[in-house]
């Protein structure tokens, strides 16, 4: 499998200068989803990864990212500046309660179908 973005979205790994990291987190990309289709649609075993992923963003962005970050103005303007050039901020959106409740809607309505048929 290859990764995947969105339309409007920037590949983070094209614009790598270092191609031995960008060879390792390829790698580490791969791992991720097949881990993800091995899980075949178990609602459980996805939350899993997803709260896996969670944390080892936030972890590496509280311990890792956030203390390396520059301490003068100019060099934090450069790397906020090639931040919003690279592709912005990264975030790990959440579902939001709202989608996940249309879903669970859908699927009583299509199971209250399949059952009086």
């Amino acid at each position: 499998m290859t990764q995947q973005t969105q339309p409007n979205e920037v590949d983070p790994l094209s614009n790598q200068g270092n191609s031995q990291l960008s060879e390792r987190i390829q790698e580490i990309v791969a791992m991720v989803q097949s881990v993800a289709s091995d899980c075949n649609g178990d609602t459980q075993n996805l939350l899993t990864l997803l709260r896996t992923l969670e944390t080892l963003h936030r972890q590496i962005r509280c311990e890792m990212f956030e203390p390396s970050l520059p301490n003068t103005r100019n060099t934090l303007y450069q790397i906020l500046k090639e931040i919003e050039e690279t592709g912005g901020w990264p975030y790990i959106e959440r579902m939001k309660l709202q989608q996940f409740l249309k879903h669970f809607s859908l699927a009583t309505t299509n199971n209250n179908v399949a059952d009086n048929s």
